[in-house]
């Protein structure tokens, strides 16, 4: 009897393993399938969708496509809303309402909302759960519910090559210059000036760039040490190996 039980404890095993590998193949290849690139847009038409960009699967809601413009190189996180206009089937004209340059990141679940314009800058990465919108929730009417009152809608520009913490909120109306950094869980705005840092909800500068004076209030981290352009990938995992990638530069 034991020799018995050892048995079906071996084939069960053995079936557990084999079951286990068919389902991450399985939802590997779903994976790859299910992807959108502009060689392989399935069911969704967008105005553009640069080469190199990739919507990852499964996508989240989508709609307005012919007003939405994807520039290439770009990552679409899973889970990523992208929206132009209130609601599907509206003739919003002849030009884009959401406009993403190239080498944009979307992390995951994040949302774009675009009832009127809102245009991200070239490499603006953000992180998972951002959530961008034009269009907010009036409530003028105190005797109205306030999902039946018209909702205001105002552009919302990111400049190129910010970086969008997780969990932010870029609210309508909101201008990014330069190379802005939003902390997490910041809720933004207003104007914010290039190379600013901004923090908080609602959100304000908590450092900026001076030309002269550099980082005001200075970093309190020493800056990253820069890598040789000669260096291979072979020989940079070998320095990460015995930590000498960590440390500040020499002289």
């Amino acid at each position: 009897m034991p020799k018995n039980r050892n048995a079906f404890s071996l084939l069960a095993a053995w079936r557990r393993r084999v079951l286990s590998r068919v389902v991450h193949s399985g939802r590997r290849r779903v994976r790859e399938w299910g992807a959108v690139t502009a060689e392989h847009p399935g069911g969704l038409r967008f105005r553009r969708i640069g080469p190199g960009t990739r919507l990852a699967f499964p996508q989240g809601t989508v709609f307005g496509e012919p007003w939405i413009e994807l520039g290439a190189h770009c990552v679409i996180g899973e889970q990523v809303t992208l929206t132009a206009g209130l609601m599907p089937d509206l003739d919003l004209g002849p030009e884009p309402i959401l406009t993403i340059g190239d080498g944009v990141v979307l992390g995951r679940g994040s949302h774009v909302v675009a009832d009127t314009t809102v245009t991200i800058g070239p490499d603006t990465y953000c992180g998972p759960y951002v959530y961008i919108t034009s269009t907010n929730h009036s409530y003028d009417d105190p005797h109205q519910p306030i999902g039946r009152q018209w909702p205001r809608m105002e552009p919302v520009v990111i400049g190129p090559g910010c970086w969008i913490g997780t969990g932010s909120v870029i609210l309508p109306g909101a201008t990014l210059g330069r190379n802005v950094v939003v902390a997490a869980g910041a809720v933004v705005r207003g104007d914010v000036p290039d190379h600013a840092v901004v923090a908080g909800a609602p959100a304000r500068v908590v450092r900026s760039w001076d030309p002269e004076q550099g980082w005001q209030p200075p970093m309190r981290t020493p800056a990253p040490v820069p890598i040789p352009s000669d260096v291979t990938p072979e020989q940079l995992l070998a320095l990460a190996e015995h930590g000498e990638t960590t440390g500040p530069a020499d002289g």
